[in-house]
């Protein structure tokens, strides 16, 4: 296995580097103060080809494979998590997800419009009593004779305050957990369906996220995406995409953190010398550097890995769990390097520390990831 790019593969990621670094990187420090949602850096990623990278030519994307997918949003993590969250919420959970299980009323509604970004998605899975656990969903869909009714509430749905269709998941057999939940297309203007706001997060602001309070919305039966019943399926598949994509907004964050570090243990002057002389932040470069390097083969591993096989659970929980760990200890260290130049509200590896904190919480805690890798270890 060997991880080179083409010339049209590099090409497209010098383009993202450019938009990373010409557009993105200067509005993150306003993104995260005002904790608006980057509309106009959005349209911009789409049209690049970011919000359906994957997603098959024919239906309106790029039709990517999935390690260039990972590099490209590493390289806009690296200049906003924010905006690299809000690009995998699109490709990996909703997209990609449509294109996998939708039927071609589904295609042809809103996989190309989402890949081509005229329209934006959000995935509602998490509930205050079904985050780990995701199978004890709460909400619920009944059948009616017109379709589907659906009651409950979703929490931390990302994108949510613009997205025009949300992916709702919710037991259709009460009591039966994860063999009786279903999956459904939900315009965000269906009547009953209402945005909450959030509580206010400690980093990676600025993704547009809501509470969900669906209150007797009515769908049609051909809302429901994938088959009846089988929407825990639908779930966890398109969670070992989001993973790898995850894994990949959190090697970005601590790519930054080192590059400050580096930029720092150059400059910084102390016993007249750059702190870079000195072993103590030697070594903890050298760390830094190898635990990102070594995750990031398992995170490209991992991508190669879901475009080959039908399954990529396992490499996923270990990219997720490995990326997001040592980018946290990534930015750590490089705040404990740069010491009160970066323990200072305002500083870039404080906005680093507090962005990369959630890798290690959203889809799938790091405890989730090695319950996963146990589970696939003990069957063998």
């Amino acid at each position: 296995m060997t991880f080179s790019f083409t010339s049209e593969q590099q090409t497209f990621l010098d383009a993202v580097r450019r938009f990373a670094d010409l557009r993105v990187a200067p509005r993150a420090a306003e993104m995260d103060a005002s904790d608006e949602y980057p509309r106009e850096l959005v349209a911009e990623a789409a049209a690049l080809g970011l919000m359906g990278a994957c997603v098959s030519k024919q239906h309106g994307g790029g039709g990517r494979d999935y390690v260039t997918y990972a590099a490209a949003i590493e390289i806009v993590s690296a200049a906003s998590a924010t905006l690299a969250v809000i690009l995998t919420v699109n490709n990996s959970l909703v997209a990609e997800t449509i294109e996998q299980f939708g039927s071609a009323l589904h295609h042809e509604t809103w996989l190309g419009p989402l890949a081509r970004g005229q329209a934006i998605g959000a995935f509602a899975l998490s509930e205050a009593d079904a985050g780990s656990d995701a199978a004890n969903q709460q909400t619920v869909a009944r059948l009616d004779d017109r379709g589907y009714v659906i009651n409950g509430r979703k929490i931390w749905v990302a994108n949510a305050t613009v997205a025009d269709v949300v992916i709702v998941f919710a037991a259709t057999q009460p009591d039966t957990r994860g063999r009786g939940i279903s999956a459904f297309l939900v315009p965000l203007d269906a009547k009953g369906l209402t945005r909450v706001p959030s509580p206010e997060s400690l980093g990676v602001r600025g993704l547009g996220c809501v509470d969900l309070e669906l209150g007797d919305v009515h769908v049609d039966a051909d809302a429901l995406l994938g088959e009846p019943g089988r929407g825990f399926r639908v779930a966890m598949r398109a969670l070992e995409g989001g993973r790898i994509a995850i894994a990949a907004q959190a090697l970005g964050v601590g790519q930054a953190a080192l590059e400050e570090a580096l930029r720092y243990a150059r400059t910084r002057h102390a016993f007249g010398q750059p702190i870079g002389n000195f072993q103590a932040i030697q070594f903890q470069l050298s760390d830094i550097a190898t635990e990102l390097s070594a995750a990031r083969m398992l995170t490209w591993k991992a991508a190669d890995t879901r475009d080959r096989a039908p399954r990529v659970s396992l490499e996923a929980a270990m990219a997720k769990l490995q990326a997001s760990e040592a980018a946290h200890r990534a930015a750590d260290r490089a705040m404990q390097i740069l010491a009160s130049a970066g323990y200072r509200r305002g500083s870039l590896v404080e906005r680093l520390f507090r962005d990369v904190r959630a890798a290690e919480i959203y889809q799938g805690t790091s405890e989730v990831q090695r319950m996963i890798i146990a589970e696939h270890l003990l069957a063998d």
